[in-house]
């Protein structure tokens, strides 16, 4: 990647559609070469590429040159490839659990699959029913969207050690309502 203008910069700063398509055109290989050596997959690395140019679209504004445009340009790579790996690899992990149980059980056990998915999601309503609504949304986003605290604290547009206290209350309460129920299952 070779340098970008100063003068490039600040115009597609200003919104300029062109200096900003030569922004792109100049980066969008060296941009999906990174994503791709994080995600090892073409159709990720392209989507990872599709969301750093709007990030860079985005923010291209804050960069105030105290780096290297290439350096700030990485750094975005860098964390939205990871970001995306991770949240991918989740969802490969748990595509593949669920795949794997469909292959011990067979088709046999589809009628009994759907009643237990049944029963699990309705204990989920129900655990995330005794959860006041602050401590709900940190639950589904961390637990069932599988959401850093990083990302949960900007989607929710509070301080990241409120979201750690509403995750620990929220665990706390599910454990203590769970140990109830458990306790009065057994007399």
């Amino acid at each position: 990647m070779r340098d970008i203008p100063k003068d490039t910069l600040i115009k597609a700063s200003r919104g300029d559609m062109d200096s900003f398509e030569a922004i792109y055109k100049e980066t969008s290989g060296f941009v999906y070469t990174i994503a791709l050596r994080i995600t090892r997959n073409p159709q990720d690395a392209q989507e990872v590429t599709q969301d750093v140019f709007i990030k860079i679209h985005r923010n291209l504004r804050s960069f105030r040159f105290r780096a290297a445009f290439k350096t700030w340009v990485y750094r975005i790579v860098a964390n939205t490839a990871i970001n995306y790996y991770r949240v991918k690899r989740k969802e490969r992990s748990r595509r593949a659990d669920f795949d794997e149980a469909l292959k011990i059980h067979g088709k046999e056990s589809e009628i009994e699959g759907v009643i237990m998915q049944n029963d699990a999601k309705d204990k989920v309503d129900i655990l995330l029913g005794i959860l006041n609504p602050d401590q709900r949304a940190c639950i589904v986003l961390r637990e069932i969207e599988g959401l850093s605290y990083e990302e949960i604290s900007r989607i929710l547009k509070i301080n990241i050690n409120t979201v750690r206290s509403r995750l620990k209350r929220a665990r706390e309460s599910l454990l203590a309502f769970e140990q109830k129920r458990v306790v009065h299952d057994e007399v």
